[in-house]
Order: C-alpha cells, then sequence, then structure tokens
C-alpha cells in the first residue's frame, strides 16, 4: 500500500515555497532550474518555471520535484533571457496543480504577467470577492492567483507600475518575483516577512532567490537583500529601486534563522549557520544538563547541537541517522513495524548511545508526536538518560504569514504544561531557549521580527486568515486569535 511522506515530516512546521528570478542571460530557464533545485527543501509538492522569448512568456509546471519535472526536453522549451521559477509546499489552496506558481496571465493591453510568490496573504477572501466581482473566473485556490489577476488588471503606464497598483490591497506576506516579456520586478513586503535576495552573474545578469545558497549553485554574487517594502525593476534599462507602500513594523520571520533556511545560506544579511550555533550556545547557558554526549535531531538541528556541545564542554555525536533516500512515498510492509515511518527516516547509533546520558537537541516541537517516537528509539538503544532541548521557544499560536502549523488546538505547548509534555515525551527533562535568549542570539540583526508563533502578537492584523485549505473549506470563516 502507497503511503504518505513518513510523520518525521509530517510533525514539522513547513515553509510553503521558494522563489527566484534571473534576467540578462541566455540559458535563464536553466539556471531558475538550478536555483529551484538550491530551494528545493523550501517545497516540495510542486515546481514551475515561466520564461521569456522577449515576445512571448512560456510556462511549465507540476505536481512533483524539481529534477522531476524539469528534464532536458521541457526546459528546451523554455528559451530566452528572463525567467521566475517556484517550488511549492502549499498553506493556502490545496496541493493540486492548479494552484501551483507560477500563475500566467494576460493584461488588457496584450502585456503578460507571470507571479510567483512566497508568504501568505491575510485578506485573501476579500480580494477573491473583489475580483469576482469584477468578472474573474479564479481556476484555483490560493491566493498567488488572486495577486496575479489583481496586477493583470491594475492600471499603469509601464509593467512596474502595474505590479505596484496591483499589490496595494494586498495585507500580509509577500516576497514575489514577477515578469513580462521584458521586465523582471522582485518585490518584498513592507514587514519584510519572508526573504528575497539580489545576487549578480559574471556576465552582467541579474539573479533574485528565496536564499543565497541559490546563487552559490549558479555562480552569482550576493549583493544584498531586497529591502522590506521595496520593489525591484530589472529591464533593458538597468535596476531601479522604488519604494511605493507605506513604511510598516519589520516583522521578519525568525524561523527562517531556526528552522528553514539552509546554515549556508545568508538570511536578512547574515549567516544561518552563525545564528543557529549562537542559539545553541545560547541554549546550553539557559539549560545545561549532566551529560554525556550531546545528539542532534538530523538535519536542521544539527548546527544548534554543536553550539550547545561547544558551549558545554559536553562531546557532540551522531547519534540519529537519517536515511536521505526516503521518497515521498513508500511502500509499507504487510507485517506490521511498530512507529514505521520514524524508523525509516531516522536510525539510532547504538554505539553511541548505549549506557550515557544523553541531551537531545531539536529545533522545535509541533504536535510533540514524532519526537516522542524518536525519544523512545534512543531509549531502546540504550541510553540512560534522556535530556531534550529545545532551540527555540514553546510554540503555542498558529502562523498566517506563510508556515504551515497546525491549529493551536494541535500545538502541544499551547494545550499542555512543560511537565505533561516532558512525562509525554517520556524523558528526564525537557528545557527551551526562551524568547530573551532567542533575540539574543539574533542581537546582530538589526531589524524586528515576527514572534507570534510564540507570544501570538500578529505584526500584520486581520479579520480573516486563510490557512491551508481555508478557502476551499469555509471562505468566509472567522480566525479567533490574538492581535497587536
Amino acid at each position: 500500500m502507497m503511503n504518505a511522506l513518513p510523520d518525521f515530516a509530517g510533525d514539522r512546521p513547513r515553509e510553503e515555497c521558494g522563489i527566484c528570478g534571473i534576467f540578462g542571460h541566455p540559458e535563464a530557464s536553466n539556471l531558475a532550474y538550478l536555483a529551484l533545485y538550491a530551494l528545493q527543501h523550501r517545497g516540495q509538492e510542486a515546481a514551475g518555471i515561466a520564461a521569456s522569448t522577449g515576445t512571448e512568456v512560456r510556462l511549465h509546471k507540476a505536481q512533483g520535484q524539481v529534477a522531476d519535472i524539469f528534464t532536458r526536453d521541457v526546459l528546451e522549451a523554455l528559451p530566452g533571457m528572463l525567467s521566475i521559477g517556484h517550488v511549492r509546499y502549499s498553506t493556502t489552496g490545496g496541493s493540486h496543480v492548479r494552484n501551483a506558481s507560477p500563475f500566467l496571465g494576460r493584461c488588457g493591453d496584450g502585456c503578460s504577467v507571470a507571479v510567483a510568490h512566497n508568504g501568505n496573504l491575510v485578506n485573501t477572501p476579500e480580494i477573491r470577492s473583489t475580483l469576482e466581482s469584477q468578472g474573474v473566473e479564479l481556476g484555483g485556490t490560493t491566493d498567488s492567483e488572486c495577486m496575479m489577476h489583481a496586477i493583470r488588471l491594475a492600471e499603469g503606464k509601464d509593467f512596474g507600475e502595474r505590479v505596484v497598483n496591483g499589490l496595494k490591497p494586498m495585507k500580509g506576506a509577500f516576497s514575489l518575483t514577477l515578469m513580462s516579456e521584458d521586465t523582471l520586478v522582485a518585490v518584498r513586503d513592507p514587514s519584510g516577512f519572508r526573504p528575497l535576495a539580489l545576487g549578480k552573474l559574471k556576465n552582467g545578469a541579474w539573479a533574485v532567490a528565496s536564499e543565497t545558497c541559490a546563487f552559490d549553485l549558479i555562480e552569482a554574487k550576493y549583493v544584498r537583500d531586497v529591502e522590506p517594502g521595496e520593489v525591484l525593476v530589472i529591464n533593458k534599462a538597468g535596476l531601479a529601486s522604488y519604494r511605493p507602500f507605506e513604511p510598516a513594523r519589520a516583522a521578519m520571520c525568525i524561523f527562517e534563522f531556526i528552522y528553514f533556511s539552509r546554515p549556508d545560506s545568508l538570511i536578512f544579511g547574515h549567516s544561518v549557520q552563525a545564528i543557529r550555533k549562537e542559539l545553541g550556545r545560547q541554549l546550553a547557558w539557559e539549560a545545561p544538563a549532566r551529560a554525556d554526549v550531546v545528539v542532534p535531531v538530523p538535519d536542521s538541528a544539527l548546527v544548534a547541537a554543536l553550539g550547545y556541545a561547544d558551549f558545554s564542554k559536553i562531546p557532540y555525536e551522531a547519534g540519529l541517522i537519517r536515511n536521505h533516500y526516503v521518497g515521498r512515498t513508500f511502500i509499507e510492509p504487510s507485517q506490521h513495524i511498530r512507529d514505521f515511518g520514524t524508523k525509516i527516516k531516522l536510525n539510532p547509533v547504538r554505539a553511541a548511545i548505549e549506557g550515557k546520558r544523553v541531551v537531545l537537541v531539536d529545533d522545535s516541537i509541533v504536535r510533540g508526536t514524532t519526537l516522542r517516537k524518536i525519544t523512545k528509539m534512543i531509549r531502546d538503544a540504550g541510553a540512560k538518560e534522556i535530556h531534550v532541548r529545545i532551540s527555540s521557544p514553546p510554540h503555542k499560536w498558529p502562523c498566517f504569514y506563510g508556515i504551515d502549523f497546525p491549529t493551536r488546538e494541535e500545538l502541544i505547548a499551547a494545550t499542555h504544561s512543560r511537565e505533561e509534555i516532558r512525562k509525554f515525551l517520556n524523558v528526564e527533562s525537557l528545557e527551551y531557549i526562551s524568547v530573551e535568549g532567542l533575540l539574543k542570539a539574533v542581537r546582530n540583526v538589526k531589524a524586528g521580527f515576527c514572534l507570534a508563533c510564540f507570544d501570538g502578537r500578529y505584526p500584520v492584523d486581520f479579520e480573516q486568515a486563510p490557512t491551508k485549505g481555508a478557502l476551499e473549506a469555509a471562505p468566509s470563516a472567522k480566525v479567533a486569535g490574538r492581535k497587536g
């Protein structure tokens, strides 16, 4: 029987996508393909690339992963000097190819507009209602499609102005790459929730991507971040920067540093690796443990565990080995194997664990079900004691800005005390980094962060906020939660 991705992945928070754009390179779609390959960790449900020949924008998108979708023949059918790309994990709309990006449409004057979006709008129902009143027939259920149509219908003397006018009603998180036949536009919302970086290739071509690890693969040099509220317009005339939106409180997603981004990336202009290691060091200072080894939950907690081990002087051990060759589906044996989904993904190293007091470092606890299975595996491998340390504060509130957290009722820290969670995990101790410690670890990043998943204080107010599938299930549902 074919089953879904193992629960090891299902119990993790998920970023919904990664985006890129290339202007001025004769193999723009090939470079977009490579950039998306580097950004694959940000979304594995679907991928798409739009490319312009100069007179025509062509699009190919499908469900699946980048390497499977974009064969040589597919890429050869996407010629041109300009392209944008997208990898997706759905947070609004269902997992259907009709909701995959980029979205491509045509304006009244015949100009094409293609949109790739990272983030989540909080006023999608209102935008959708306005579009439908204008006679727009929406083929999917995602906010990204609504953005494309809003831009397509907007007025403006050029493509950049049309983009700005189309985006002005949008509220929430949006980092975007957009294109017409001859222009690439990059946009970051006024609060700067999601990252977006600008790079330059050796031939002078421009590149835009969610993370700088994409630049490393295509040999582009990181220039700077697209700033919150900034619109970059790139065409044959060069690069122009505009700031057409009202200023807003900076609210960069702190979880990019904790979990989502690759350690080899610069996010918000700073090294993910360095900050993640500092999180581990701060965690060790706040929550020491008498132990023999520090073991990370791979892969996202590897660097934090290194920081914990460095500060505590407790030896670091790769006590859990991850199987990197587990695909999105797998064949489950007919004979029942307890916790099969976790075991196929992770396996303990008995020699590193047996008879020892283990500090198990993870980046977060969402529902807690997977971590419970992992602690059982470590216990079964002969661990004498298990002390769980988490490099983020307790998650008590859902995200409406582009992260697929469960509902508040499903977040274990929102419904259980720390002692109840410790007993549920069956470990000797459980400690999280404090919010103050988290902010201390990122003190060199001179900007504000969104901490809503920890404190429920949402930086962009909303009356209705669509979560995954909400548009399909209950378009007018009210969202309960703290604001402020």
